[in-house]
């Protein structure tokens, strides 16, 4: 790949998509693009970029979706999931006794194992939740692998990863070599589309969001902008779980710590300042995002 390439590369992938690659992850793309490029019938990634500047949108999208870092498993680190059994959920309850409804936002959903993984937490809080209305929305940029999220269907090898047997077995249909999950857990996963660079206030207010492993590829900038709209999407009492390796500290004081718990982060009360999401280019502005 000759350096012009892959600079257009760079900049393309930051204004669509927020991933933010330093100058030696040439291979990355390659490793990536190269397979893309023998899908779409073409020599190589060259012609792929010429192709884009061509203006084919198509292909754009493609090359977005194929650098989308998928990387998931079911309880993914855990501890995020232990915070919303022993933590989250029951302050929560008490919170909105009167409502009896919870909203929940799984902002980098992937192919659906955190989302599920919530949903069999919920489940398995049995009668506590008797009467109560719980949603949760997963998005993620990617249509290709919100399909296989909607769809519930995972590998031997998916199931595998991080998901207890008593729970493989207790809400999950296997079907040769393959996994289904039941019905009713797919039914309380809501999917959209969606751009986290994008104006995300179409999907309401949220107690609780999931946005994990997915602010890690993007520039300060971008996440301070992020973490500012995220702040106004979410309920003055919600709680925020980022990934083990992301912070809001020296970032913003519109979230803070919880006490004592790694990841799990609150409203400040701190208005975070209006501002615009990171502008899209007209030719993939109908995708709305991760």
């Amino acid at each position: 790949m000759n350096p012009p390439d892959y600079e257009y590369l760079r900049k393309l992938l930051k204004d669509h998509s927020g991933l933010d690659l330093s100058s030696d992850k040439q291979y990355l793309i390659e490793s990536r693009l190269i397979p893309l490029a023998r899908k779409r019938g073409v020599s190589g990634i060259e012609e792929l970029v010429q192709k884009m500047k061509g203006g084919s949108s198509a292909i754009v999208a493609q090359v977005v979706e194929a650098m989308t870092t998928n990387e998931t498993f079911f309880f993914r680190d855990k501890i995020p999931f232990e915070h919303f059994r022993d933590s989250i959920m029951p302050e929560m309850l008490k919170a909105r006794a009167g409502r009896k409804s919870i909203r929940i936002w799984c902002a980098a959903g992937s192919t659906g194992q955190e989302p599920y993984s919530l949903a069999m937490s919920l489940k398995e809080m049995g009668g506590a939740l008797a009467g109560w209305r719980v949603d949760i929305v997963a998005t993620d940029l990617s249509q290709e692998v919100l399909e296989k999220s909607k769809s519930g269907i995972y590998s031997q090898f998916e199931v595998q990863r991080g998901l207890p047997i008593q729970l493989l077995v207790k809400y999950f249909k296997q079907n040769g070599e393959l996994w289904q999950i039941n019905p009713d857990i797919r039914a309380m996963v809501q999917h959209r589309q969606l751009n986290l660079l994008h104006d995300f206030s179409q999907l309401g207010t949220f107690d609780i969001i999931f946005c994990r492993n997915v602010l890690i590829y993007f520039d300060q900038d971008t996440k301070i902008n992020i973490f500012g709209r995220l702040s106004r999407t979410m309920e003055t009492d919600g709680f925020l779980v980022l990934g083990a390796a992301e912070t809001v500290v020296g970032l913003t004081d519109v979230f803070k710590p919880f006490p004592d718990k790694r990841g799990l982060y609150r409203p400040s009360g701190v208005r975070a300042a209006t501002g615009q999401a990171a502008t899209a280019t007209p030719r993939i502005a109908a995708m709305a995002g991760r």
